[in-house]
């Protein structure tokens, strides 16, 4: 089972969560920066998203994860991943001709 949830920088400004480990990650033509990230099984993890250019999206499909990222707004998704492996993912929203390119990768540990 994993728990998925999305919501606006707002949202998320006015309650955090001090449990929940956030990570940054910046979208352009055509790379993700970091590309890959490491989180722990069961613990809850805040992506937030930001694109440098055009629209793009987070897409990983083992974890249920299909985030637009906007220019100019930053996008977040909470996620608890429940089991343990790496799951690929790619931009979701054809940006380009080096569209293709654009990949991604969370790494899910045991501890």
């Amino acid at each position: 089972m994993l728990t998925l949830s999305g919501t606006s920088a707002a949202a998320q400004a006015a309650a955090p969560d001090a449990g929940t480990h956030r990570i940054e990650i910046h979208a352009k033509r055509f790379s993700f920066t970091p590309a890959e990230i490491t989180v722990v099984k069961g613990e809850p993890v805040t992506l937030a998203l930001t694109s440098e250019d055009v629209t793009h999206s987070l897409f990983v499909p083992g974890l249920h994860i299909n985030q637009t990222i906007t220019k100019g707004h930053v996008a977040e998704v909470t996620f608890t991943p429940e089991a343990a492996g790496d799951f690929p993912g790619r931009c979701g929203r054809f940006c380009g001709s080096g569209h293709g390119s654009m990949t991604f990768v969370i790494h899910v540990t045991d501890k």
